[in-house]
Parts: structure tokens; C-alpha cells; sequence
């Protein structure tokens, strides 16, 4: 009976740290052999050859009607950055993402924001607005638009910030906030790839 418990408790333990260490290394963004593998607040760069395009559209309908699409932007350098107006970290990082825009200003590089998870569109105009975001944001409640992104920014993983390099590929991400200063140097690095 003694060896039986014994047994059970082993294999308990070790089925408990198989889950754990699968769960811990995060969702994967997969191109070929080479991948992003997802850790909070972590910077994750691919490199030329290995950079892969959404897996689907990346088009709506901004928080003021208009519609815009990722492919708007071909051949520039594109930072999207995905949010809400409820979530803690997103407030931190706005002043963050309008120092790198006006930074950037001039540059061949475009903003485009994805503003996930809020019900109506009146409290993500009044963060635009406090926050005076200089860019647009597709509103996507539902998270529809993010699934073109799935296997990059796991669902919960808000906010995130894409750099999208010319041929419209991920170049880049950030899993949680972002600074100015990394944000900068991650774009002057995707403009030096050509």
C-alpha cells in the first residue's frame, strides 16, 4: 500500500511539472524552424529570413468610423499596438508610445493601434483623448482582428506592441509595456534592415 501511495504521489509530481514547464515557455510564433516564444514584458526580435506575415487580415473600422487597413501602409515601417482603455499597463505606456510617434515623426514609420476588449467606443475616445494619441485604432471588441496575429500576442497578453517591417512581416514585439527608448530602437533597427 505504502509503494502504491508512493507511486501515485511521483507520478502525480511529475505530471504537475510537465504542465507547469509546458505552460511556462508561452504561446510560439512559428516560421519554419525559428519562432518568438512569449515571456511578460519580454522583447522579442526575429530576424530577416525568419519574419512572417499576420495569418489574415489586419483591417476595420477605426474609433472614428474611418476604415484602415495594415496594407495601407506597404513599404513603410509600421508599430501597432494593441490595448484597451481598462487596462492598467496601456495607461503607463501611452505617454511612452506618443514620445516614440513624435520621435519617430518624419521617419517612414506609421502607428496603428488595435483597441481590444472595451464595450463601447466612449471610454477608448476619452483615453485618446486624455492620453492625446496621435494615431488611429481599429475597434476591436471582440479581439476578431487579433486572431490574425495568434501564435505572436497570446490573447491575454495586453498590451503588446508589433514592429511590422516594409514587406508587412513581424519584425519585432514587446509583451506588456513599452518604453520609448526601446520602442525607438526597435524601429531604427527594422528602417536599417531596408
Amino acid at each position: 500500500m505504502r509503494a502504491w501511495r508512493s507511486l501515485t504521489f511521483i507520478s502525480g509530481a511529475l505530471i504537475a511539472v510537465l504542465w507547469l514547464s509546458g505552460c511556462s515557455g508561452g504561446a510560439e510564433f512559428q516560421s519554419g524552424e525559428q519562432g518568438f516564444v512569449s515571456a511578460n514584458g519580454a522583447v522579442s526580435r526575429a530576424a530577416v529570413d525568419d519574419r512572417i506575415a499576420p495569418r489574415g487580415d489586419v483591417a476595420g473600422e477605426t474609433l472614428d468610423g474611418e476604415q484602415v487597413a495594415l496594407g495601407d501602409f506597404a513599404g513603410q515601417v509600421v508599430v501597432l499596438n494593441v490595448w484597451g482603455s481598462w487596462c492598467g499597463p496601456c495607461i503607463r505606456e501611452a505617454p511612452h508610445l506618443v514620445e516614440a510617434a513624435a520621435e519617430l515623426e518624419g521617419e517612414d514609420v506609421t502607428f496603428l493601434g488595435i483597441n481590444t476588449r472595451d464595450l463601447s467606443q466612449d471610454p477608448a475616445l476619452a483615453f485618446e483623448r486624455k492620453h492625446e494619441i496621435p494615431y488611429d485604432s481599429i475597434y476591436d471588441p471582440a479581439g476578431e482582428v487579433l486572431l490574425a496575429f495568434r501564435g505572436a500576442i497570446p490573447p491575454s497578453a495586453i498590451p503588446s506592441t508589433l514592429v511590422i517591417d516594409r514587406e508587412g512581416r513581424i519584425a519585432a514585439r514587446v509583451l506588456g509595456e513599452v518604453t520609448a527608448s526601446t520602442l525607438v530602437g526597435l524601429v531604427e533597427d527594422v528602417l536599417a534592415d531596408g
